[in-house]
């Protein structure tokens, strides 16, 4: 317990009487500082016992006695000891008054009594303080670091740490999900510091910040886990007042065994994606049973249930490090295997077909198409474009790589984040006829016949449209058009002769039509 008053108060050797402020006993005594003068705040910190004998002060004076006392008060001052038998042989009734009005607590000091003995005291007190702190640390720490090799995840530790600093704890991942809470009851209290946990991650680490809940008197600590300028995670700690020593030890102690852990994770996470990215290339290759052999108990699980096979692109690898986020922690939480595998500015991921890390990619996703409101051809400025196969097995890997490469090139020139390949396979090949080359080519293909247009030699265009909207039907497409049929077979022939090409050819009609509807598409007519 910290040193109050009331602790040299009961000191024996001491002999010292209250004589105001008897409330107010409990009060930290952070040193004990003798001075006679008659301001001496410049010279305090708050938190002393200031010990006089008035030999520079009027004690007898009213006013000033409630002038100095109230400074000291609103200085911290933890009290006044006075000692008497020197300039005044009892406390003047100005100076008891003085501090009974301001509540600050007033002790007499028996002239047997010197001054230094009450310094020796406090600092004995104090130095005994720090020892049971700096031991209560260390038992602490010894017992965070059985924890944490103990193998049972960050749990055990978070409950030790919560117990040791008398509140709760929770640990977060590099998205600032929650992870892991002790008590149980906290994980409820830590998710609402999300916000602050994404603003503490923007820092180098290590970083802290102190903030508050404001549906809770809790003050909450934070500190950042990782090594370098990477922040792996964090770990916030609320209690109802600051730490003490033994409590700031505690916490210390934890964030460098989790950030060990973390960094313990990197490394074996490496050398599983090296596991990875071999099995993926067994895959690939149609060598399905051998890449069973080698996923082993850890990817074996993935490949024994329908998964998707995604392509993430950025210009940069860093551009990817959201979306693995995102999906590393879904995946932690819901207990899923993750395959990941970067191939220079791509990262190829196999995850559960309808489960937690797909669902957060696609979250992803639609969080990054909010933040672009105007769709245009992906820019290689770090934006992440992704590509996802429909649900495979171990035999199709290559068809659904195959499918992932098809939906991000569809992605990246429709200026989307995300396509899936059920999109292109259900959907409709006209949003395709948007590219600019495909555009260029309709435009080329169909300028003689709107300049003949423009020159108001006939209405071609429109005819030849018609026409292949009726497939070749001369009535139905003339009384579409409103003209005879022999009208119509004569626009015909004046298209086949400007454009050199015969309708009779299937491929030319087709060529026409998609031309006809690229540049509707882009006209915004139909």
């Amino acid at each position: 317990m910290p040193l109050t008053l009331a602790s040299l108060v009961q000191h024996s050797a001491l002999k010292l009487t209250v004589r105001a402020g008897a409330d107010r006993l409990g009060t930290p005594v952070r040193w004990a500082h003798a001075s006679e003068l008659a301001d001496p705040l410049p010279y305090m910190d708050g938190g002393e016992l200031l010990l006089v004998t008035a030999t520079n002060l009027d004690a007898e004076d009213p006013d000033t006695m409630r002038r100095y006392v109230q400074r000291l008060a609103g200085a911290g001052v933890a009290g006044i000891g006075f000692g008497v038998g020197v300039t005044y042989e009892d406390i003047p009734p100005a100076l008891v008054d003085a501090a009974e009005e301001a509540g600050l607590p007033l002790l007499e000091v028996p002239r047997r009594t010197p001054f230094l003995a009450i310094s020796k005291a406090v600092s004995a007190a104090i130095a005994a303080e720090q020892y049971r702190s700096v031991t209560a640390g260390f038992e602490a720490q010894r017992e965070l670091t059985r924890a944490a090799i103990a193998g049972d995840g960050p749990a055990a530790l978070l409950t030790r740490l919560a117990a040791h600093v008398d509140g709760w704890v929770a640990l977060y991942d590099a998205s600032g999900a929650v992870v892991a809470a002790a008590p149980d009851w906290a994980a409820r209290r830590a998710a609402r510091l999300t916000p602050d946990v994404e603003r503490l991650r923007e820092r180098p680490a290590p970083a802290s910040a102190v903030v508050g809940d404001s549906d809770s008197d809790d003050r909450v600590e934070l500190q950042s886990l990782g090594t370098g300028h990477r922040t792996r995670g964090a770990l916030a700690v609320g209690t109802g007042a600051a730490l003490g020593t033994a409590e700031r030890y505690a916490v210390h102690s934890a964030v460098a065994l989790l950030t060990l852990t973390t960094a313990r994770s990197r490394s074996l996470q490496g050398a599983e994606q090296r596991l990875g990215a071999a099995v993926l290339r067994m895959l690939l290759a149609g060598q399905p049973d051998h890449a069973r052999a080698v996923a082993g108990d850890l990817y074996g699980g993935l490949l024994d249930a329908p998964f998707r096979l995604l392509i993430a692109e950025a210009p940069a690898f860093t551009g990817t490090e959201l979306l693995v986020e995102a999906m590393e922690a879904a995946a932690s939480r819901s207990g899923e295997t993750l395959l990941m595998v970067p191939e220079g500015e791509r990262l190829v991921v196999l995850a559960a077909d309808g489960g937690a890390a797909v669902a957060a990619c696609a979250a992803h996703a639609a969080r990054a198409e909010d933040d672009r409101p105007v769709r245009e051809p992906m820019a290689e400025d770090g934006e992440v474009v992704i590509g996802l196969s429909a649900p495979a097995g171990p035999i199709a890997v290559s068809a659904a790589y195959k499918q992932a490469e098809q939906a991000l090139s569809v992605a990246r020139r429709r200026g989307r984040v995300l396509v899936e390949h059920e999109e292109l396979a259900a959907g409709s090949v006209l949003p395709l006829l948007a590219d600019d080359a495909v555009r260029a080519f309709a435009d080329g293909m169909l300028r003689p016949l709107r300049e003949h247009d423009a020159k108001g030699r006939g209405d071609l265009t429109a005819s030849l449209r018609a026409w292949l909207s009726r497939h070749g039907q001369w009535d139905a497409a003339a009384a579409d058009l409103g003209v005879h049929r022999h009208t119509l077979r004569y626009r015909m022939r004046r298209v086949e002769e400007i454009l050199g090409r015969s309708l009779d050819d299937p491929d030319v009609r087709m060529e026409l039509w998609l031309a006809l509807k690229a540049t509707a598409a882009s006209s915004g007519t139909q």
